[in-house]
């Protein structure tokens, strides 16, 4: 029995158009603001506290939200961000955005889902619609939250609605806006796909169902496991190229002449984010418990993994004899991509943390980034300028940012390690060494 007993029904005029987002990062904020901007009074709930003292503020924590776009929806009175899930039975549809990290020893770590479904199952109204976004392996829509939500007492598919929609935000992507990337849905009963349908269709530009929310919670699986094999499938080509001499971005635009059958991707010292590391390892961690493994996913993570040892290997072999306790290494980024301040699984902390263990008088400079936790110790962003340019023995090149002042960088520099192609426009190579470029 939920809370409000026999007075959970609530009629549809006091929920119209009102919808509730619970997790208010990467893909809850955007989404919330996107429900306002389609006339819906948004519910936003988070449990960080912080977050919510600066959506109040009008202020957002996200680089592709503007404050403006927060302090719109708030004049407006259309968006109420909250710490307090108590607010939830005012909403027609309840959007779970929550993270579903890793834990340490790379097993699905689902408690922030399980805790905001224990939230909502004693909150759930009749016909109220569930939504989960975040990203999962095949089946948890209907193990874990399910049975969570129907402690409510209330009937899927009857009193209450229940679906998955896979989140496609990508941070920093000026390409694609969020209502213009194509929304995979599907429910766990017919009724459920089609009270999804019917609330994205007033959201997005295409909405494609699907026959079931395992096979929506696949897809998300499949397009990361994609990129996941196809990003490392070049890590390795460009370790490959060093030892062969050649240059794999001259034979990467070489290929991509070709007009079929073939699509670029780049070399850099490891893949970030959310998504693309983590989502695979959910899908190795069912088909484990199934007695089966998948080869392509092992093999793309030990070779993602090792992209941050590889280019502390090469930097090792250029100084040698001298070690690298002897050496200032001056690293650019630390955010997983160009032009945002997320950090979550970048390479760059994980390179960071490598020269440490070795001894290495390390720095780093982003301008998203002004503080940034490595092994024991917390760094701070250090100015870019010529005298720590000078200072330093070797400057690497780990994310590349718009803003990097590259003149500057060539100009002071003694030596840049250089793995994102960031210098390719530089005639002068003599100080230049490119994560696989042969050695030049």
């Amino acid at each position: 029995m939920n809370e409000t007993g026999s007075s959970n029904k609530i009629s549809k005029r006091s929920k119209q158009r009102t919808v509730a987002v619970v997790g208010l990062g990467y893909v809850g904020l955007p989404l919330a603001l996107l429900f306002v901007e389609r006339g819906f009074r948004v519910i936003g709930i988070d449990v960080n506290v912080q977050k919510i003292e600066r959506l109040k503020q009008g202020k957002s924590y996200i680089s592709d939200i503007n404050d403006e776009a927060v302090q719109l929806a708030l004049e407006k009175q259309s968006f109420a961000p909250s710490a307090d899930y108590s607010m939830l039975p005012a909403a027609e549809a309840i959007v779970i955005c929550v993270p579903t990290p890793l834990t340490a020893s790379g097993t699905p770590d689902l408690s922030c889902l399980t805790q905001a479904a224990a939230e909502i199952s004693t909150r759930l109204m009749e016909e109220q619609l569930v939504i989960l976004e975040s990203s999962t392996y095949p089946g948890t829509t209907k193990e874990v939250l399910l049975p969570l939500l129907l402690q409510s007492g209330l009937v899927v598919g009857e009193s209450f609605h229940l679906a998955y929609s896979p989140e496609r935000v990508d941070p920093g992507n000026e390409s694609y806006s969020v209502q213009d990337i194509p929304k995979v849905v599907s429910g766990v009963t017919v009724r459920c796909l089609q009270r999804v349908e019917e609330l994205y269709k007033q959201l997005f530009a295409a909405v494609h169902p699907v026959s079931s929310t395992e096979t929506a919670e696949m897809t998300k699986i499949l397009e990361n496991a994609y990129r996941l094999i196809n990003i490392s499938f070049i890590y390795e080509m460009a370790m490959i190229c060093d030892v062969l001499e050649l240059n794999v971005w001259e034979i990467i635009e070489a290929a991509s002449t070709k007009p079929f059958g073939y699509k670029a991707f780049y070399p850099g010292p490891g893949i970030g984010g959310h998504c693309i590391p983590v989502d695979p390892a959910y899908l190795e961690w069912k088909i484990n418990q199934l007695g089966m493994q998948s080869d392509f996913i092992r093999l793309s993570n030990a070779i993602n993994h090792r992209m941050p040892i590889y280019i502390v290997q090469q930097l090792k072999l250029h100084f040698a004899p001298k070690p690298l306790s002897d050496v200032k290494i001056f690293v650019y980024g630390a955010a997983y991509k160009p032009d945002i301040a997320d950090c979550r699984e970048s390479a760059s902390i994980e390179l960071l943390h490598l020269l440490q263990l070795e001894g290495a008088a390390v720095t780093y400079h982003d301008p998203y980034v002004p503080s940034l936790h490595v092994g024991e110790q917390q760094l701070t962003s250090t100015e870019l300028n010529e005298a720590t340019l000078k200072a330093s023995d070797c400057f690497v090149i780990a994310t590349n940012h718009s803003s990097l002042p590259l003149s500057l960088v060539l100009e002071h520099a003694s030596l840049i390690y250089d793995t994102r192609h960031a210098t390719r426009a530089t005639k002068d190579k003599t100080k230049i060494i490119m994560l696989g470029g042969g050695g030049k």
